[in-house]
């Protein structure tokens, strides 16, 4: 059965709408949820009045979170009913209609005309949320270097993965998916592999923990439980905020486990030992490779999808385009 572009576009608005509402019910849920004081059962292990900060800290990050989704969602509504993803096409189209730098320049422009739009929430939500209560230890020119690293990194590796997508599809037609998601796989395990060496100290300083309580605690545990360990860093968590972390890296025997500074200067070894234990659990249950697993199928499942749209010309037209669009039918 083919939709014609009205039936195309009322479809597509009916899923983003109920995709939008689910998700807020849902957070509305949790939010009410919460409880105002500390359960009998824990209240020896919790400062109360901590706990009050922390249950209105999250209230506040909800609401705040309703008010940036809506926007960000009534946007959407209005770029697809008045058809802007096909007026950004037809526009770009009087400088370009090269098949492979018009997607790009247009999955590019949307980019960063999207980070822009949302970044007073982004100003908002670092600036006076997290700075309100206590956590913000970000500076401005730390935040502008992390948006400039971030369009870096968003046009490498996102334009190279878009490039090959796009050149799979003209080459190999609907079977595309097939090739394109064994890429992804590839390309998921490589950033499992190398994020801590060769993406996050973009971003943050890695320096290897030092001899002492703390490392050998660390490696006797690891000894104990039969968790193999590489390297253990300390990353520089404090130049953007005063909340904790730590995780491990890395798939098979190498792994790197990264413990936050701030987490290191506000908890015992004992505490960090039981934190760690927290990141082993998903080692022992075999998270991370089924969380692989589970990424990898569902971008199959939605290429596969995608390889029987893609060249719908009614899509095209449904996003407000004159013509097909392969662009177009991806936002679709």
């Amino acid at each position: 059965m083919q939709f014609s572009p009205e039936t195309w576009l009322w479809l597509i608005i009916g899923i983003v709408s109920i995709s939008y509402l689910a998700g807020q019910i849902l957070d509305y849920l949790n939010l009410k949820a919460m409880r105002p004081h500390i359960p009998e059962e824990i209240a020896a292990f919790y400062n109360n009045e901590k706990y009050v900060k922390s249950q209105a800290y999250h209230r506040e990050v909800a609401r705040f979170s309703f008010i940036s989704s809506g926007f960000s969602f009534l946007l959407s509504i209005a770029m697809l009913l008045l058809g802007g993803f096909g007026w950004v096409d037809a526009l770009l189209r009087t400088f370009t209609v090269n098949n492979l730098v018009l997607p790009l320049v247009f999955f590019g422009l949307l980019g960063v005309a999207s980070d822009l739009i949302s970044l007073p929430f982004q100003w908002y939500g670092t600036f006076v949320i997290e700075e309100k209560y206590g956590f913000n230890k970000t500076t401005l020119k730390t935040f502008l270097a992390d948006k400039m690293k971030g369009y870096l990194l968003g046009g490498v590796i996102g334009g190279a993965l878009l490039l090959a997508l796009l050149y799979l599809i003209q080459w190999l037609g609907p079977d595309f998916w097939i090739w394109f998601a064994a890429l992804a796989a590839v390309f998921i395990l490589l950033m499992n592999i190398f994020y801590t060496s060769l993406i996050l100290p973009m971003f943050n300083k890695l320096t290897p923990l030092a001899d002492g309580e703390l490392k050998t605690a660390i490696e006797e545990f690891s000894r104990k439980i039969n968790f193999p360990i590489t390297n253990i860093f300390v990353i520089d968590g404090s130049k953007r905020s005063n909340k904790a972390n730590a995780f491990f890296s890395g798939i098979g025997k190498r792994k790197k486990i990264v413990l936050y500074d701030t987490l290191i200067a506000n908890q015992s070894t004992e505490e960090l030992v039981a934190v760690l234990a927290h990141e082993v659990g998903h080692y022992k249950k075999k998270h991370i490779i089924w969380g692989y697993v589970l990424s990898v199928f569902q971008i199959a499942f939605t290429l596969f999808i995608l390889s029987r749209m893609v060249f719908n010309e009614n899509l095209s037209l449904a996003l407000g385009g004159q013509q097909l669009a392969i662009h177009l039918n991806l936002i679709a």
